[in-house]
């Protein structure tokens, strides 16, 4: 395995993992998660408009702009939002988690839209994704156990719309993003994205931490997390890279709790597990068929 590689992968994944925790701090500060989501799209398409200026890919076909359109809406308006809502209302650690069962909805998506297969490692990746949600959003409920983070239904929901719109990335991915380099489509994306917000928050007084906060989001979390995860792509594999990048939900349960005192109960970290695992099966499918389709060895 390319150590290389694995530093890049390694790096993206952390820089995703701060994106819940570094929201927080706004939020706390009396920022809308709307508004959070508004100025970490605006600061991103300004780096994302140099890079693609410096590349010298700025030109999109004009039967592709309805695409582009329909994704700033879907991968920058309601992914964006819906995350930024989630880290709110059910905290930085759990949405993570719920943001990770994106793979469940890609296996599914694909096989709904794309016609891709539907075999059982992916059917039971799918069903152990949907008790993993279970068990974080119910257990408290079910098994009367305590919990440091106070869960609301509409926090669930957009948790699981922003692991849903993540797995559009997948669908977007074998279309425009087949032809166009990512720069490129982000320069049209985030501004209709950001626009498309706007009705529905109030621009409000913020601090140097919100600031500062927020340009984080920009440059670290999202421009910078893409950049360096696309170089990682090009020292590994697809699949390993998806499996280190599994680190994002470990990181930002870990920096929940030390900065804003987070932590789940037992059955909050088992179907945290069990989701991880599901991602785990998906993205190692072809790898599990092939163990289990060597040849034995005749006993004697």
């Amino acid at each position: 395995m390319n150590i290389k590689g694995c530093i890049f992968i390694l790096t993206a994944a952390v820089m995703w993992g701060l994106i819940g925790p570094v929201s927080k701090f706004p939020i706390e500060q009396g920022v809308s998660p709307l508004e959070n989501a508004f100025w970490r799209a605006i600061f991103a398409w300004i780096l994302f408009a140099v890079h693609a200026c410096r590349i010298r890919r700025v030109s999109i076909a004009a039967k592709d702009l309805p695409r582009i359109i329909g994704f700033g809406f879907i991968g920058v308006t309601v992914f964006y939002g819906s995350y930024q809502l989630a880290v709110q209302d059910v905290g930085a650690a759990l949405a993570s988690v719920l943001l990770y069962t994106a793979p469940a909805w890609v296996a599914f998506m694909s096989w709904l839209l794309l016609g891709e297969k539907m075999g059982p490692v992916k059917l039971a990746a799918l069903g152990i994704t949907i008790c993993g949600v279970v068990c974080v959003s119910l257990g408290p409920q079910l098994f009367g156990t305590g919990t440091e983070i106070r869960f609301t239904w509409f926090g669930i929901i957009c948790g699981l719309a922003s692991g849903f719109t993540y797995a559009l990335y997948y669908i977007y991915g074998k279309t425009i993003f087949a032809r166009y380099t990512t720069p490129t489509v982000f320069l049209y994306a985030l501004p209709v994205g950001a626009l498309c917000m706007t009705p529905f928050f109030e621009f409000t007084h913020k601090t140097a931490t919100s600031w500062l906060s927020l340009v984080a989001l920009a440059i670290i979390c999202t421009y910078g997390a893409y950049s360096v995860y696309y170089a990682g792509l090009k020292y590994l594999e697809a699949t390993t890279a998806s499996v280190i990048a599994t680190v994002e939900p470990v990181v930002a349960a870990i920096l929940a709790w030390l900065w804003w005192n987070e932590s789940f109960d037992w059955t909050g970290y088992l179907g945290s597990a069990m989701i991880i695992l599901a991602v785990l099966m998906i993205v190692m499918e072809k790898k599990v068929y092939a163990f289990f389709s060597k040849p034995q060895p005749q006993s004697v």
